[in-house]
């Protein structure tokens, strides 16, 4: 029992030691705000510890001097980003203030400073002129500009959050700075395939992209829609999508076949002189083994293109898939007694139905999918 006690307490003592020698090698190392946060965080635990109490006072005192220093030379600055400097000096004086705060033992020996009021000024001013940078942006009328400004806004909010003039011009900003696309309902080629589960195929590539590219994007600026969401919610169009299954190729099967010959010495008569003396005739027999190699290949494109609002191209693409099966079957001719073990399984070999229609459509319009998902995402991510 003592040997646990001496053991717990050992742990605590060499814990104690890193944590001293943290905020220490902090303080040698000119990190003065990662000193004061260490040492106040053990300063917690144990509040009289003196060593820790002179590392904060030290760091503390270091600490504030520098901020103070980068105060004032940003203050004779004339960028207009001098107020959000000034704030992040601030902010990192508060953040020791608290966290001295939490120990009340050593307030009175540190004596930190509240830079709370600092900060709502700074805020402020800083917040002011990310909002203004941010309108100059919008007055320039270009998605890119849209862009900055909804950046600037962004920051303008964390400075200011709530500010209801903020919000709404930074919500401006985001619909200007968006590109809606827009999905038009994709067809077959003019004088292409008619069958239904032709049709069935190129409206599912369709849905699988936009729920893909919906839910799956990394571009906050460009969304996409369907037609109905367009004329459902107002939306503004800034680029369609049309795409239309350029050729549906549903292969028939094709049978190229191959003959072996074999043969096996066998008997072919036996003569009996008596009951314990047979005579055996030994020939050749012969057979043909027909082996038939069957195979379907088929092949789908989709035709893709993008262009503005106006009907000006701006991209297109043709994206193929192909598709092939094949099974083996054999059958004979001649005697059956020419054929060996593994000649006798080959033959009785089941020959494999070929895949159906819809099943064929499947796999081409996944490939496709699977690779204009890749191909669309790449293009509109560089936007």
């Amino acid at each position: 029992m003592k040997l646990k006690l001496y053991s717990i307490l050992l742990i605590g003592f060499s814990a104690g030691l890193i944590s001293c020698k943290t905020a220490s090698k902090m303080y040698e190392k000119g990190n003065y705000d990662e000193a004061v946060e260490l040492a106040a965080k053990k300063l917690q635990k144990k509040p009289d510890d003196s060593k820790l109490i002179d590392i904060i006072r030290s760091s503390y005192s270091y600490a504030v001097n520098d901020h103070e220093q980068n105060i004032r030379n940003h203050s004779q600055s004339t960028n207009e980003l001098k107020w959000e400097w000034m704030y992040n000096e601030y902010a990192a004086l508060q953040k020791m203030y608290e966290a001295i705060y939490k120990v009340p033992s050593i307030m009175d020996l540190v004596k930190p400073m509240d830079y709370s009021s600092y900060l709502v000024t700074y805020a402020d001013k800083a917040g002011d002129v990310r909002f203004d940078r941010g309108m100059s942006l919008m007055l320039l009328g270009d998605k890119q500009n849209y862009r900055n400004a909804y950046r600037e806004m962004q920051i303008a909010i964390r400075f200011k959050p709530g500010n209801r003039d903020i919000q709404l011009k930074m919500d401006e900003a985001f619909d200007y700075a968006v590109t809606n696309v827009v999905f038009l309902p994709a067809s077959e080629d003019p004088g292409g395939f008619r069958f239904s589960n032709y049709n069935s195929g190129i409206h599912n590539v369709e849905d699988q992209l936009i729920r893909s590219l919906q839910y799956g994007n990394s571009n906050e600026f460009v969304k996409f829609y369907t037609p109905w969401d367009v004329q459902s919610r107002n939306i503004r169009t800034d680029m369609v999508v049309d795409m239309r299954m350029a050729n549906m190729h549903i292969g028939h099967y094709r049978d190229m076949t191959s003959t072996r010959k074999v043969s096996k010495e066998v008997v072919i008569k036996e003569r009996v002189i008596r009951p314990d003396s047979v005579i055996k005739e030994y020939g050749t027999v012969y057979a043909n083994i027909i082996t038939t190699t069957r195979t379907m290949a088929s092949e789908a494109t989709l035709a893709v293109d993008i262009r503005d609002a106006d009907g000006n191209w701006l991209w297109n693409d043709r994206i193929n898939a192909s598709h092939s099966w094949n099974t083996e079957f054999s059958s004979f001719t001649g005697d059956a007694r020419a054929l060996s073990e593994a000649d006798k399984q080959m033959i009785n070999r089941q020959a494999q139905a070929s895949p159906r229609d819809e099943d064929i459509i499947r796999c081409l319009t996944d490939e496709i999918s699977n690779d204009a998902l890749y191909r669309l995402r790449a293009y509109f991510n560089r936007m």
